[in-house]
Order: structure tokens, then C-alpha cells, then sequence
């Protein structure tokens, strides 16, 4: 069981919280460097376009944090590879690797949000057939030091290389899916490690879309063996010393955050008798003091049919850092070894 921490880089837009760009990008790379040095095994950095997050360039991000940590493994979280080039993609994370001496790792997916699209003189209707084509190219690069390639959305390679190599062979390439069973799917068929992103309703109720992941694995012929057949979870979560006090931290900020982000996606106003049944034994959130975390996850963990990776993202409640690094300390020193133990 791998444990993490995932990042958007938010730039809080609470007046009362607001703080210098630049300097909440100093406080990311510190809690980066935290994660590490307590034994964290990962920490994703997401990928938006718009005024409330900073994460707009997440191998930039990343690259800063491998000059700073030694053990823990830095990827995306996700890379909205519809909207990007898969070649640049693919040398950005390849240098990553080298940087960080074999330690980088990309999740790719077709983005929730869509700001990249029109940014990057991509058409929304063409959503699912930029991503199905991208992937395919990105992965005959890391498997082809020379690519012969030609489709409908690139210009056609005839056999350039593509450079530099990453140290990592295959070099770790996650598919990153929200709800849609197609993309379950895909990721079976493909064999790449699937990253679930549960952040509201019951997690028990994605049992049947990891089932077709499997299955599609499965008639696929994919081996097992090579260690690629994963299930991570992505999960919004947050740990203080008491259930009282994580809550209390967590809920005004995330109740505001989720609440403008539903205007705009069509949910209900976020209620705190909502907050409490999603934090309830099925719920998704993962916000309580560690034993009681530690129990839902492994809760999770079983009604899923094992998962091999969590990751908290604690960003919709906006807290400062004092709390966010307070929180990776008792992930990384509570939470985790717990999971270890139980889950191996």
C-alpha cells in the first residue's frame, strides 16, 4: 500500500488567506520535502488553468521538489493529455526522471476541467478522440526511441527520436478516470495502473467499474507479473490529532470551494449533513483523526478489492500551511505505517 499527498497548488481565494504567489509555491516545495522526509511514497501535482490554482506547469513544480527530496516518487496528478503534446509530455517527464534519479511518474487523463481546451486551440467535441489518440502515441514513445507515427490532431513523425530517455524502463504511466466506465475500460485493455478520483458518494459504488478494469485486463492477456495492474484511489482528505478539530479545520473552506466549483458543474449546495454522510463508514472523504482514517481505508481498501495506492488532497478546504504540513507529518507518521501493516 502506497500512501501520498496530491496537490492543485491552490492560490486560495479567501481574502483572509491569500498569500504571495510566490511564496505558497515555497510552501508547496516545503511540504514536498516534508512528505519525503517522513517516508510518503508520492506526491502528485495536478494540472488547471485558471485563477485559483498554481499548477498550471506541474513538472516545473515537480522539478523544483527532486532537487529538494532523495526517496519519494513525483507525478501528476493528472496531466490533461488531450489538450497537450504527447512528445513535449514525454521529454518533460523523462528529464523529471533523470533529475529526480528514476523517481518520476506520469498520471494521464482527460481532464474534469476543461480551461486547457480552448487555451490550446482544442474543439470540446473531440474530448474522448484527442485523449484515445494521445495515449497511443505517448505510450509508442516510451516504448520507441524512434517513433513512426501519423494521426488526425499531430503532424506525422517518420522516425524522429525522441529525447532524452527516461532512467525508468517502462517508464510509469497511470490513467487517471473519474466515473466514466469507458475509461475503466480502456485502462484495462491498455495495462496501465488505473487512479481512481473518488471525491463524493459512497467509494463502494466503484466496485463495479474496477471489476471491468480488471476484466478488461484480463481478455486482454495483459501479465500480471510485470506489476502493472494497480489500483490507486485518489481521495479528498484531510488528518488532525481529534475528528473534532479535522473537522472543524476542514469543513467552512471546503464547503465554500465545493460550493462555487457545483455553480458551475450542477451540485447541490454543499450542506454540513451532506459533509457528515460523506464522512460516514462509505463515504469518500477521508477527514478524522488517523485510527478512524486508517479504519476507512482499509474498509475501502476491501470493498474495492484491494487498492495499492492512496493519496490525500486536502486543497478544497483551503488551509494554510501550518495545517497542511501538520497534516502530512501525521499521514506520513500515523496513517501510513498503520496501512503498511495491515494492508502490506
Amino acid at each position: 500500500m502506497q500512501v501520498g499527498i496530491d496537490s492543485f497548488a491552490a492560490a486560495f481565494d479567501d481574502p483572509s488567506l491569500s498569500i504571495d504567489a510566490s511564496e505558497r509555491l515555497q510552501n508547496l516545495i516545503e511540504e514536498i520535502k516534508l512528505a519525503d522526509q517522513i517516508g510518503l511514497d508520492v506526491f502528485g501535482i495536478g494540472e488547471h488553468h485558471r485563477r485559483e490554482f498554481l499548477d498550471s506547469a506541474p513538472v516545473v513544480i515537480l522539478a523544483a521538489a527532486a532537487s529538494r527530496t532523495k526517496k519519494i516518487k513525483l507525478t501528476s496528478a493528472v496531466t490533461v493529455l488531450s489538450a497537450a503534446d504527447p512528445v513535449r509530455i514525454f521529454q518533460e517527464f523523462a528529464t523529471l526522471d533523470l533529475l529526480s534519479k528514476g523517481r518520476a511518474e506520469i498520471i494521464v487523463g482527460r481532464g474534469s476541467s476543461i480551461e486547457a481546451f480552448p487555451l490550446f486551440g482544442f474543439n470540446l467535441e473531440d474530448y474522448d478522440l484527442l485523449f484515445a489518440e494521445k495515449i497511443e502515441l505517448l505510450l509508442k514513445i516510451r516504448d520507441n526511441e524512434q517513433v513512426y507515427w501519423s494521426g488526425q490532431f499531430r503532424p506525422v513523425l517518420n522516425g524522429q527520436g525522441i529525447y532524452p530517455r527516461p532512467l525508468q524502463k517502462p517508464f510509469p504511466i497511470w490513467l487517471g478516470v473519474g466515473g466514466t466506465p469507458q475509461s475503466f475500460v480502456r485502462a484495462g485493455l491498455l495495462g496501465l495502473p488505473l487512479m481512481v478520483a473518488i471525491i463524493g458518494g459512497q467509494t463502494r459504488s466503484f466496485r463495479p467499474l474496477i471489476d471491468l478494469y480488471r476484466e478488461a485486463w484480463k481478455q486482454s492477456n495483459h501479465p500480471h507479473q510485470n506489476n502493472q495492474l494497480k489500483v490507486g484511489i485518489h481521495s479528498i482528505g484531510y488528518v488532525a490529532e481529534s475528528t473534532k478539530e479535522a473537522v472543524d479545520d476542514f469543513f467552512p473552506g471546503y464547503a465554500h470551494t465545493m460550493t462555487k466549483l457545483g455553480k458551475e458543474r450542477g451540485w447541490h449546495k454543499v450542506t454540513r449533513t451532506g459533509f457528515d454522510a460523506q464522512r460516514d463508514s462509505e463515504g469518500a472523504l477521508l477527514v478524522g483523526d488517523p485510527d478512524e482514517i486508517v479504519e476507512k481505508i482499509i474498509r475501502h481498501s476491501k470493498s474495492l478489492g484491494g487498492i495499492s495506492r492512496i493519496t490525500f488532497m486536502m486543497n478544497p478546504a483551503s488551509l494554510p500551511h501550518e495545517k497542511l504540513m501538520q497534516a502530512i507529518k501525521l499521514i506520513g507518521n500515523r496513517v501510513a505505517p498503520a496501512l503498511r501493516k495491515e494492508i502490506g
